[in-house]
């Protein structure tokens, strides 16, 4: 009843992970945002399918295992194409989105005076 499979060589799968990586990361410097979003996303999808297949071992796995994992990702999908148009929009029937402030690291640490106490001197 045990099937024989061979191992992946791990070697060989982290290398190809690191520069794809590397080609991710190197994406945002052309300054293309098309391009950009393409490649970000196309290279998220192969790492996935790469970490699933090599390290999760589900190409071993029964059957109903994809199917499984395939109805996860259908559902994902279907749960953003039916929330996104209306959390993306910055306004809609009846209510509006306002802008968010993010703090700075000075006003978080209560201003700039007492930026420095914050990492463990001595309490005043």
């Amino acid at each position: 009843m045990s099937e024989e499979h061979a191992h992946p060589n791990y070697v060989k799968v982290y290398w190809i992970l690191l520069a794809l990586l590397v080609v991710s990361m190197i994406g945002p410097e052309i300054g293309i945002r098309w391009l950009t979003l393409v490649t970000a996303f196309g290279i998220a999808l192969v790492k996935a399918y790469m970490v699933v297949k090599n390290f999760m071992h589900l190409n071993v796995e029964k059957r109903f295992i994809m199917y499984i994992v395939s109805t996860c990702l259908v559902f994902m999908f279907l749960l953003f194409a039916g929330t996104a148009p209306d959390v993306m929009k910055q306004e809609g029937s009846g209510w509006f989105k306002p802008e968010v402030d993010v703090p700075t690291a000075d006003a978080a640490h209560g201003g700039g005076e007492h930026a420095g106490d914050s990492h463990g001197g001595e309490s005043h």
